[in-house]
């Protein structure tokens, strides 16, 4: 596939934005791309002085999202931008990646996909009509054990899934942090405006369910959730629980909270079968716990031999070095831009290229968000997982 280098263009990320940052190391880790362009920030000052830092072509940092992708398309194809990043608030989600799709542009999304469920259908038409590939930044699922786990459940290690448990706890917003002034951060993430209508669901709980579906392998089918707000006076859930049913007929419980005071960022999944159980947690991230029946529980470690080939691909270190979030990161970028490659060359991705979550996670998430919403709003138990929205 050769060494030539994406030229990658970021919509978003300016100053103070800490996604935008971690995209850009994620870029940077594997040399699969040159970022060459940007629109940093709605405010034009600031976006021409995150160009200066990145010490980009002056006449290639645009004012606006729409200014860049005009621009580039007229460039000429050698020199054009090709995969747009975009990591903007999720109100500023889908008409950027809609624009880039429709000039050509490959695109990487950061989650949840869009502001509503409606908007990720189109996103999805849009994606298909456009021939372009989309790339939805869940971290976790870039990380080799979380990779191995997959492996597992897929090669019928556990037998019949039965029970899935995931958590995501986190205790940022135990105080009213919206409230301070300074936590754009906060600011943002609990505006209904701006976030949609979810808080920590669809911050965090998007990442669980992902989390969930990928390594199972199944589909949530119907859930009775429990959504709070808990802090006063802020506007969307802080706190929720929700139940599931699978496409399998099995059950699980998911859990995302953003004020479980003194809590940092370790989600963590556990999955049993009939013939054994499994369980990682980011805390301990080269580690996936292996539980068969009748047998010592097994500890299996990154970077060594008896793992899949997914896990190995995904590894950068020897084994005992941490492979953590960043890298997990870079996984994402690295296999979107090995894709993107063979395509241009006409070749064929490897599986474990092709192995990014995509356009299709990117409806199920907002599917999740908005399903949970609703049940956490009704006084009916169960209720299904809808892939129906409201045309607005």
């Amino acid at each position: 596939m050769g060494t030539m280098k994406l030229r990658l263009g970021m919509i978003g990320g300016g100053q103070g934005a800490f996604i935008g940052a971690v995209h850009r190391i994620a870029a940077r880790m594997d040399d699969e791309y040159t970022l060459v362009c940007g629109a940093f920030s709605s405010d034009a000052e600031k976006s021409k002085e995150m160009g200066l830092i990145l010490q980009l072509d002056a006449a290639r940092v645009y004012e606006t999202y729409h200014q860049l992708l005009e621009s580039e398309s007229r460039l000429p194809p050698n020199e054009r931008v090709q995969v747009i990043s975009i990591v903007t608030p999720n109100h500023l989600h889908f008409e950027p990646a809609k624009l880039a799709l429709e000039n050509g542009f490959h695109v990487i999304l950061d989650k949840p996909a869009t502001f509503s469920l409606f908007e990720a259908v189109r996103l999805k038409e849009i994606c298909r009509e456009s021939g372009k590939l989309l790339c939805l930044t869940h971290t976790y699922t870039g990380y080799p054990m979380v990779k191995e786990a997959r492996q597992i459940v897929a090669g019928g290690k556990l037998g019949e899934i039965r029970k899935i448990y995931a958590e995501y706890p986190q205790g940022w917003l135990s105080r009213f942090e919206e409230g301070s002034g300074n936590n754009k951060q906060a600011a943002w993430r609990t505006d209904p405006s701006r976030s949609g209508i979810a808080g920590a669901m669809g911050d965090i709980g998007t990442h669980a369910f992902n989390l969930v579906e990928y390594v199972s392998g199944l589909q949530v089918t119907k859930l009775c959730a429990d959504i709070n707000t808990v802090v006063k006076g802020r506007k969307l859930d802080d706190d929720g629980a929700v139940l599931l049913k699978f496409s399998n007929g099995s059950s699980g419980v998911l859990i995302a909270s953003q004020i479980v005071t003194g809590e940092e960022n370790n989600v963590k999944i556990r999955v049993y079968g009939e013939q054994g159980g499994l369980e990682w947690q980011q805390s301990d991230a080269n580690t996936l716990k292996l539980m068969m029946i009748d047998e010592p529980v097994q500890i299996l470690r990154t970077g060594s031999a008896y793992l899949s080939s997914y896990a190995s691909h995904n590894t950068r270190t020897p084994a005992g070095h941490p492979e953590g979030y960043l890298e997990a990161f870079a996984n994402l970028y690295r296999n979107f831009a090995q894709t993107i490659k063979a395509l241009l060359a006409n070749e064929e991705p490897s599986p474990e290229h092709l192995d990014f979550p995509g356009v299709d996670e990117g409806v199920r998430g907002m599917a999740f968000i908005e399903s949970v919403i609703r049940s956490g709003q009704s006084d009916v138990k169960w209720s299904e997982f809808s892939l129906k929205y409201e045309d607005n």
